[in-house]
């Protein structure tokens, strides 16, 4: 957000969308969408387990394509806005390094009435997962090296080793 000086974002009417490298603020969020005219806000943050498929997790490393996932993140705040009759809608990302239990995505909706809120916070975390430009690296504790993914639950990955070469995984 603007108390960001790392952060890239892009505004609409009651509407924010931002990429930053610095650690998330639940309660700033939160208060970007209260309004009024809002009798409820929902708030879904996406925070960094320490397992994934069995194995210990040290951290994960987000990397994405700014200028055009700020478009899609736009975009799809526009569409639930809209579709939900949604208030506000606030829609912040992490790059780089996120350690575990830090935050790494936070989405603040508002509307006057809960139902929508609640449909439209979860459509719009459906529609980040599966079309925001946002690629994430799971750095695994041990000799294993990390894997790539596409920010998307269950997507195939590419382990990465230090020389820069790569493998399909699952």
């Amino acid at each position: 957000m603007s108390e960001h000086s790392n952060a890239h974002e892009l505004r609409d009417a009651g509407i924010l969308v931002s990429l930053t490298e610095s650690q998330l603020d639940v309660a700033l969020i939160v208060s970007s969408v209260k309004s009024p005219k809002a009798g409820a806000v929902v708030l879904f943050a996406g925070t960094t387990r320490d397992n994934f498929d069995g194995k210990q997790v040290t951290h994960l490393e987000y990397s994405s394509y700014a200028p055009l996932a700020l478009k899609t993140m736009l975009s799809i705040a526009q569409s639930v806005k809209q579709k939900h009759a949604l208030t506000a809608v606030t829609i912040i990302h992490r790059l780089g390094v996120v350690p575990i239990e830090e935050e790494s995505i936070l989405i603040a909706v508002s509307a006057p009435h809960r139902q929508a809120a609640w449909k439209g916070g979860e459509e719009a975390l459906e529609l980040c997962k599966e079309k925001v430009e946002v690629w994430k690296l799971e750095e695994f504790g041990g000799d294993e090296s990390g894997v790539w993914r596409a920010n998307r639950d269950g997507a195939r990955g590419v382990k990465a080793d230090a020389g820069g070469s790569s493998e399909a995984k699952a």
